[in-house]
């Protein structure tokens, strides 16, 4: 079978992949849309917001790892299945544990498991089902993670009350519970699957491997620079230029706008030329270059422009990078989710602790630390370049190039 003409039944599997996707971002972002009525239900500040908002990335710290190599080992579709079931039973315990916050606290650490089994094994599902394809399949589940953010905090306070919001979150979840089941599978009908090997086995193969470190670390410092970039510049845009709440929140908004195209863009592009690692270097160049600029324009037309663009540059490589996993030569899709798991647990652990360390060296100075989470994103450059080059095309020129010098 031709990876460029497999089943249709893999856009059954990629709807169900964007569904959970969709679905576990939304139940998350709905706590930052109700945000001032969950602290006052729950006597809590933004701290106990922030803490309430992370939870589903704690779970994911704790469970890519495990996650992605008993997948390798015991197969997708049954520990996400796993996963998802605990994530919908945390979706309606969240809903009749409204006025408890260490319930609130449990429910979305909860709620976490089946997008963090879901993310660890993401590259070995699309790499499976999608081939040379596996970067556009990788883009557009981006692309919906953008889009149900800006749904849930747009749309979440318009259900009535929280408790409604939180309820049709859960059965919505539920929904995609139900399709995972009756969808999903671990491979295409016909395809041969390896023989299983000792769990350890699949973990030490990806550990061992310097190139999944090389991912890891550049999907690590561009998603912490990023996310700690984007947390920031709301209330540095009001301190220090004096925007309102409003324009400020519109402001940082926007950068989705640009990462929602990126997201479809980078990984078609890379398909169609079959190379992704010059692409990768020189857009993570421009990337950290307009984050730098970005807060030295002024308010106005330029800051909105600048923004898009800010969004669009930083967002080009992370579902490009994502994608690599597979096609890394001592991987491939048999230790995809194992090597999937490494590379979510470091990108976690660097998107937390990274960001924290940036505000207590640069303190008050938002213009350093913006600065400074530019200069991490900056950073990925020197792993992505210690990458081999993973495009199909790129790849034989490469083969090519070694059984002549044979």
């Amino acid at each position: 079978m031709k990876e460029n003409k497999l089943p249709a039944k893999r856009w059954a599997v990629l709807f169900v992949v964007c569904l959970i996707c969709f679905v576990a971002n939304f139940l998350q972002y709905q706590v930052s849309a109700w945000g001032p009525d969950v602290m006052k239900m729950l006597h809590s500040d933004a701290a106990g917001l922030s803490s309430m908002m992370l939870m589903p990335m704690l779970t994911a710290v704790f469970l890519s790892i495990p996650s992605g190599t008993l997948a390798d080992r015991y197969g997708v579709k049954k520990i996400v299945s796993i996963g998802a079931i605990v994530s919908v039973i945390g979706a309606f315990l969240r809903c009749f544990t409204l006025g408890s916050m260490p319930m609130q606290l449990i429910t979305m650490f909860l709620i976490g498991f089946g997008i963090a089994c879901l993310n660890a094994n993401l590259a070995k599902i699309l790499g499976t089902w999608f081939g040379e394809q596996t970067g556009f399949a990788m883009g557009v589940f981006y692309a919906v993670s953008c889009v149900a953010i800006v749904v849930a905090q747009a749309g979440a306070t318009l259900m009535g009350s929280l408790f409604i919001s939180y309820m049709v979150g859960a059965i919505a979840m539920a929904v995609a519970f139900v399709l995972w089941l009756l969808l999903a599978k671990d491979a295409p009908e016909g395809a041969e699957l390896p023989e299983p090997e000792p769990v350890m086995t699949y973990l030490g193969t990806a550990m061992k491997s310097k190139n999944v470190w090389f991912i890891a670390l550049a999907y690590g410092l561009t998603l912490a620079s990023t996310t700690g970039y984007a947390t920031i510049l709301p209330s540095a845009l009001q301190i220090s230029k004096g925007a309102s709440p409003q324009l400020a929140g519109s402001l940082a908004a926007v950068i989705t706008v640009g990462s929602f195209f990126a997201c479809i863009v980078g990984p078609a592009y890379v398909t169609k030329v079959g190379k992704n690692k010059a692409f990768l270097l020189i857009s993570t160049v421009i990337g950290g270059v307009i984050m730098i600029a970005n807060w030295f324009v002024p308010m106005g037309a330029g800051m909105w422009i600048m923004l898009v663009l800010n969004g669009f540059f930083t967002a080009l490589s992370g579902p490009i990078i994502q994608a690599m996993t597979p096609a890394i030569k001592e991987i491939g899709t048999k230790y995809a989710g194992s090597a999937g798991g490494v590379i979510g647990t470091v990108g976690l652990l660097l998107s937390y602790f990274l960001p924290l360390i940036v505000g207590k060296v640069a303190g008050d100075n938002w213009g350093l630390n913006l600065t400074i989470e530019s200069i991490l994103f900056l950073l990925s450059f020197v792993p992505l370049v210690l990458l081999p080059e993973t495009g199909a095309k790129g790849k034989y020129m490469q083969e090519q190039l070694a059984e002549q010098q044979a």
